[in-house]
């Protein structure tokens, strides 16, 4: 039997870097598959991804890192076919959603000898209030279906900022395990430990998902229904009724309305001070991160200054002249010799010298992003 953990979190939170504690402590010996499974064109982490399928690269501590886009099910059993692994990772995007990938593996355990053993969120301390609020319900969701909720940055949190880090997320979640000591200071055996023993909750979390992604189908189906409705009764307007000035009215307010709730569904999932009720899981698990969320990226051998990456950082960090930047990465050629790694994450970045890469590349993650400044800013217009 293979077992089958995710480790989600939102953006940036650190679950790549928990992932290798894992693997470097706790999963020796075992035969480990990772899946990463990217939000949008652009993964920086496995390789950007040109085409649907699977693409397969070496990790450290012998496991085999697999990057996944096109047909989840269909590759999950392509893997399994190809690898018999003990275990499989799944490193969900940052933007998507905990419930909706788990659907797919409970699928999977009808079909194959799999077990989803661990639900793992990964939670920055220092930054999960400000994250509930902005980003409502794909940040929740992650935390809502989690067996282990883990904690990153709890290192320089203050102990007022834990505990109301902690309070916040047993609002949402009462029964995860909450791992708030700092990871230098717990082995990974120890988190492992602390994971699998969470196996009754898990059976839990999955009744829960399935119920979950069955609201949302019937509220799919029941839209679906209500347009089509719609659609029939403008048909019949048009049909029977002269086009007076009453039904160009309704015409242009309907249109009017239409627009309002395009532009509130872009916008109003980042205004920390909202009070539409948008983080009401209940009315609003409809919706999905690429309505909201857009990638950029670029592949380049384009030379970088220093200070036009960190210009660029600044810009993202103070200013939504370039729309709502949420993570930024990349790694790109410096005009003095070596390589420029870049990280921003939610207002805060930093820059490092790293390994040539085979090119450089570039990735923005973001709401409202202007593509064209974006461009510009990096000096690649």
């Amino acid at each position: 039997m293979t077992k089958i953990d995710i480790i989600s979190g939102f953006l940036g939170a650190g679950k790549t870097t928990y992932i290798k504690k894992m693997l470097e402590e706790a999963y020796k010996g075992e035969k480990v598959v990772l899946i990463e499974n990217e939000f949008g064109e652009v993964g920086i982490d496995g390789g950007f991804l040109k085409d649907a399928g699977i693409t397969i690269s070496e990790m450290n501590s012998g496991c085999i890192c697999c990057s996944l886009v096109g047909d989840f099910d269909k590759n999950l059993h392509e893997v399994l076919e190809k690898f018999s692994p003990d275990r499989i990772l799944i490193e969900p995007s940052g933007v998507g959603k905990l419930s909706d990938v788990m659907t797919s593996v409970i699928k999977l355990e009808e079909s194959a000898d799999v077990k989803l053993t661990g639900l793992v969120t990964v939670v920055n301390a220092l930054k999960a209030s400000k994250q509930m609020k902005a980003f409502g319900e794909f940040f929740n969701n992650q935390i809502e279906f989690a067996t282990t909720v883990v904690l990153s940055r709890s290192q320089t949190a203050t102990e007022d900022q834990l505990e109301f880090c902690v309070k916040q997320i047993q609002k949402l979640n009462p029964k995860a395990a909450i791992i708030t000591t700092p990871w230098d200071e717990i082995t990974g055996e120890k988190l492992l430990s602390v994971m699998e023993g969470q196996d009754n909750l898990a059976s839990d979390m999955k009744h829960l998902a399935e119920e979950a992604h069955e609201r949302e189908e019937e509220e799919h189906e029941h839209e679906h229904h209500h347009h089509d409705h719609d659609h029939e009764e403008h048909e019949h307007e048009h049909h029977h009724h002269d086009h007076d000035h009453e039904e160009h009215e309704h015409e242009h307010h309907h249109d009017h309305d239409h627009e309002e709730h395009e532009h509130e569904h872009h916008h109003h999932e980042h205004d920390e001070n909202c009070t539409c009720g948008c983080h009401d899981h209940e009315h609003h698990h409809h919706h999905h991160a690429d309505d909201v969320f857009t990638t950029w990226g670029k592949e380049t051998p384009h030379k970088f200054e220093k200070a036009t990456i960190e210009k660029a950082m600044k810009a993202f960090a103070n200013t939504n002249d370039y729309g709502t930047i949420i993570r930024s990465k990349g790694m790109v050629e410096d005009v003095n010799g070596g390589w420029i790694y870049f990280d921003f994450v939610d207002g805060e970045y930093e820059l490092r010298t790293g390994e040539p890469d085979y090119t450089g590349r570039l990735v923005v993650i973001g709401a409202d992003i202007d593509e064209h400044k974006i461009e510009e800013i990096f000096g690649l217009e």
